[in-house]
């Protein structure tokens, strides 16, 4: 599910709207950082690319800190002009990626007959085809630093003495959504007792997201997430283990 440092910079940029030609690069360094160490809480295993980009990311920031060298032949060059260069370039190959996907799955549901002419389109149906943004991992991990900052202080010093595990929390939310078809993130994370809880229940969202079990959805860019059951996936999470005796 993770995308790279790139994705995590472009995700930064757009949601803070700004300019990506005129990178802040100490906000979105120290923002960088704070994903970093999100990602280190949750031990969720972090590519040594992550790393590299962080690094970059304070060269980049040591370098502006610098007074501006006096150059008479040439003026000097933008420590941030490399990255935003490389920001420009992989935004324009994932834009390029997503509309080849989506020709992909357009294509699949298109069966030729020859010598046939194919029926109009039902522009009813079509008007009825749901449209929506699916969540990608630094959306959650946004939703889950959310729900750790809303939690009182006071309740971090409470002795739990309940334990949760990640397969515990799985099933909780498949019984959830067999009662309500969509249940909105912030709500899975306002009934929890504790931090440990909260980064159960983080754990268990990702684990059902990677089994195609539920989606995570928008109904635009970085607004609420909502997560819901997944109807292509045909065999049911709870009726696996039968299926699979091994």
């Amino acid at each position: 599910m993770f995308e790279g440092p790139l994705d995590l910079l472009l995700y930064l940029v757009k949601k803070d709207h700004l300019n990506i030609y005129d990178i802040p690069i100490a906000k979105v360094t120290r923002q960088y950082l704070e994903y970093i160490d999100l990602m280190k809480l949750l031990d969720l295993n972090i590519a040594g690319e992550f790393l590299v980009m962080a690094a970059t990311l304070m060269q980049i920031k040591s370098k502006m800190l610098l007074p501006a060298e006096e150059l008479v032949e040439e003026e000097q060059e933008d420590p941030r002009a490399e990255l935003v260069k490389r920001l420009l370039e992989y935004e324009k190959f994932k834009q390029i990626a997503e509309q080849l996907r989506e020709k992909e799955l357009n294509q699949q549901d298109v069966f030729k007959r020859p010598k046939t002419e194919s029926p109009a389109p039902d522009i009813k149906e079509e008007g009825k085809k749901e449209v929506y943004f699916e969540a990608s991992i630094f959306d959650l991990i946004s939703a889950f630093s959310r729900a750790v900052k809303d939690i009182p202080k006071e309740v971090f010093y409470e002795v739990i003495k309940d334990q949760f595990t990640v397969e515990q929390k799985v099933h909780e939310i498949l019984h959830l959504l067999l009662v309500e078809q969509e249940v909105r993130l912030s709500a899975l994370f306002s009934t929890v007792k504790s931090k440990m809880e909260i980064i159960v229940v983080f754990l268990a969202v990702l684990e059902l997201a990677k089994m195609k079990e539920i989606i995570a959805r928008q109904d635009a860019a970085f607004e609420e997430i909502t997560i819901s059951r997944n109807k292509e996936n045909i065999i049911p999470y709870e009726r696996r283990d039968q299926a699979d005796p091994a």
